[in-house]
C-alpha cells in the first residue's frame, strides 16, 4: 500500500484530554494511523478518513481547543467525524498543519480510477486495508499500471451544456420537418 505522509503529530486523548506525541502515517485508502514511535511497532489508533471523516480544520478554524503549551493555535488540526465526536491534533508548524489538512483532504474526497488498456476506460478501484497499489512510473519490462486521481464531477457542466444545445437544435430541425408539408399543399 502506498505512504502518502508522515509524520509526528501531537495528539489529544479522548478521555483524559492530553496532548501525546505520535508518529503519523497516512496511507492511499485514507487510513490514518497513530503509533508510539516511528518504528512503526506499536500501533495506538486507526482512522478511516474515507469512511468516517466528514471535516478537516486546522489553524484558526479551530474554536474551543487549546493547543499544547510549546504550540500556537495556528498549528493546530480537527477532524470532525459522522459520529459527532472529533480528534485533535497538532503539528510541529503552522506550514505542516496545513499540508496535512490539505493530504487529508485530498485523500478524503479523491477516488482513485486505474486505465484497463484493453477496454480503454478507466475503472475505480475500491481501496481498503486489502488492497495494494503499485504505481509504476516510464517504460520497462514488467507489469505497469496506471493509477490516476481524477475529481469525479470533471466534465458535468460540459455535457449537461452540450446535451441542452443539441436538444434544442433537434427540436428546431424537427419542428420546420412539421410543418413541411402543410406549405406543398
Amino acid at each position: 500500500m502506498a505512504l502518502l505522509k508522515s509524520g509526528w503529530l501531537w495528539r489529544q486523548t479522548a478521555v483524559l484530554k492530553r496532548w501525546k506525541l505520535n508518529w503519523c502515517d497516512l496511507w492511499i485508502d485514507g487510513s490514518l494511523c497513530f503509533y508510539k514511535s516511528d518504528s512503526r511497532r506499536d500501533l495506538e489508533l486507526r482512522v478511516s478518513l474515507k469512511m468516517t471523516c466528514i471535516d478537516v480544520r486546522s489553524g484558526l478554524e479551530c474554536g474551543g481547543v487549546n493547543p499544547p503549551e510549546s504550540s500556537p493555535r495556528e498549528n493546530l488540526m480537527v477532524l470532525h467525524f459522522r459520529d459527532g465526536s472529533t480528534l485533535n491534533l497538532c503539528a510541529n508548524s503552522e506550514d505542516e498543519s496545513l499540508a496535512w489538512k490539505l493530504t487529508m483532504l485530498d485523500t478524503r474526497r479523491n477516488p482513485v480510477f486505474q486505465y484497463d488498456p484493453y477496454d480503454d476506460t478507466y475503472q475505480a478501484v475500491p481501496l481498503n486495508s486489502y488492497h495494494t497499489v503499485y504505481i509504476t512510473p516510464g517504460a520497462g519490462p514488467g507489469t505497469h499500471q496506471v493509477v490516476v486521481q481524477r475529481d469525479p464531477f470533471d466534465g458535468v457542466v460540459e455535457s449537461v451544456a452540450l446535451g441542452l444545445l443539441a436538444g434544442v437544435a433537434a427540436g428546431a430541425a424537427m419542428r420546420s420537418f412539421l410543418w413541411m408539408p402543410l406549405f406543398f399543399c
